[in-house]
């Protein structure tokens, strides 16, 4: 398949280099031509220098014959006239742009929207895709990551194994035999920096991070399971009033359960559009590093405190004070994957990361066939794939035994006729099942190649 990919920025570049490692034609469109050259010494993709909504630009990065384009760059007004010009003059048929601007999304979104006018087949918003990952970190407060899978069935968790973790230096094969009702398996294992997808016989250990999938039904018993307690969330703190914490604090607020939320915003303008906007939040104006207008929110009574503000830095030190200050859970947004390695050092409990969100949102729609969801892991190093099994799947009719996956693959939960199954070595793959698949980065073409997916795209 040929892309073009127009942005040569942290999103551009992770989607890049998704793309050609899966033997894709791919083409990297930049204006600035520092970004360009970083891609093409590090990645096997071209790369072209000019603005992406030109056309003679989109003609040298070839344009003509591209079979879909990807506009991440950082203007929504260069993503937009980009995918009109691909559309318009060379007929590109898969056309995905990131849209950020309130404005745009809110017409985009509307009745107003038609594909004539804005032909644009995928729209991505990295503030709602972030106000969903933060909801959902909200869900399973004790876990570092996650995410839902098989409509919602189905959770990924990111668990820090502690000291007193009641697993820690058990045989995952034995942990069958322990809990046998549990539906939960653990399909990756970060040690001392180390991604990788644990054998039968492997051990967790103190300091390391799980990655387990469970059964949503699951959820709870499994946090416990790993010697984490599940707490409500009736009080909540959000600093950022932003489209991203506007957006969490709406979610928060239509919930049936009636959970309290105070917003901290620094800009006064902002404050005062989200107080107009919200019907039950408090909104305070004022800086949210500031001890005493923390104390106002009332932080150390709150459940859990999420920080979304634009400012990653800002994030960190206003998480760690406000754990300080007696809240249980921080959760913070982060920008720069360099400072994801502090959340442990600093007591952070969970992070949000926009890029991560936004490329598992862009890799989703990419590999578009009967893929119906794509969740990368840490930098990029993993993929939680899930997909229905088409009848000329090679692991169609196959027991789980006899698949033949291989090393840094494993399956994580299979959904039979709209149910979770427990996973055995018995268990039978069957057409229109959907699957839930770990694969380590070297291992995605593979799998693609087992569910036989990877050439429909539209």
């Amino acid at each position: 398949m040929k892309v073009i990919i127009c942005g040569a920025g942290q999103v551009g570049w992770q989607i890049a280099r998704h793309l050609s490692r899966e033997r894709n034609d791919v083409t990297v469109v930049d204006s600035n031509a520092d970004l360009v050259r970083r891609v093409t010494d590090s990645l096997d993709v071209q790369g072209i220098s000019g603005f992406a909504s030109y056309p003679d630009v989109l003609e040298r990065a070839g344009a003509r014959d591209a079979d879909m384009i990807v506009a991440a760059t950082h203007s929504d007004e260069v993503n937009m006239v980009t995918c009109q010009v691909a559309h318009s003059i060379f007929g590109i048929r898969r056309k995905i742009a990131r849209l950020r601007a309130q404005s745009y999304l809110d017409a985009i979104y509307s009745d107003l929207y038609r594909r004539e006018h804005m032909p644009i087949d995928v729209l991505i918003s990295p503030e709602r895709e972030v106000a969903e990952a933060a909801l959902q970190r909200l869900a399973a407060p004790s876990a570092f990551d996650a995410e839902v899978f098989l409509d919602g069935q189905a959770h990924l968790l990111g668990i820090q194994i502690d000291e007193d973790c009641p697993v820690v230096n058990t045989p995952l094969r034995q942990l069958t035999d322990l809990f046998s009702t549990l539906r939960a398996i653990v399909v990756a294992v970060r040690r001392k920096g180390r991604l990788f997808a644990p054998s039968a016989e492997d051990q967790l250990f103190p300091g390391d991070e799980a990655y387990v999938f469970t059964d949503t039904a699951d959820v709870d018993r499994t946090m416990e399971i790993f010697g984490k307690r599940q707490g409500s969330q009736e009080r909540v703190v959000v600093i950022g009033g932003g489209n991203v914490g506007l957006a969490v604090a709406r979610a928060l607020e239509s919930r049936p359960e009636r959970v309290r939320v105070k917003m901290i915003e620094r800009n006064r303008a902002q404050a005062e559009r989200a107080a107009d906007q919200l019907d039950r939040t408090i909104v305070l104006n004022g800086d949210g590093l500031d001890a005493a207008l923390l104390e106002e929110a009332q932080i150390g009574g709150a459940d859990a405190v999420l920080v979304v503000t634009d400012d990653d830095k800002t994030n960190l030190l206003a998480a760690v004070r406000a754990k300080a200050m007696g809240c249980p859970l921080a959760i913070c947004l982060v920008n720069d994957p360099t400072l994801i390695p502090l959340m442990g050092a600093l007591d952070v409990d969970a992070y949000i990361n926009p890029r991560a969100t936004t490329v598992s949102s862009i890799l989703r729609h990419i590999r578009h066939g009967r893929v119906r969801g794509v969740y990368s892991v840490g930098d990029a190093e993993a993929e939680m794939i899930e997909a229905q099994v088409l009848s000329t799947s090679p692991i169609a009719g196959q027991r789980l035994r006899d698949l033949g996956l291989p090393r840094g693959v494993l399956v994580g939960g299979v959904l039979k006729n709209g149910k979770m199954v427990r996973l055995s070595g018995d268990l039978r793959i069957e057409e229109g099942d959907m699957v839930a698949i770990f694969a380590m980065a070297p291992q995605v073409p593979e799998v693609e190649r087992m569910l036989q997916v990877s050439i429909d795209f539209f």
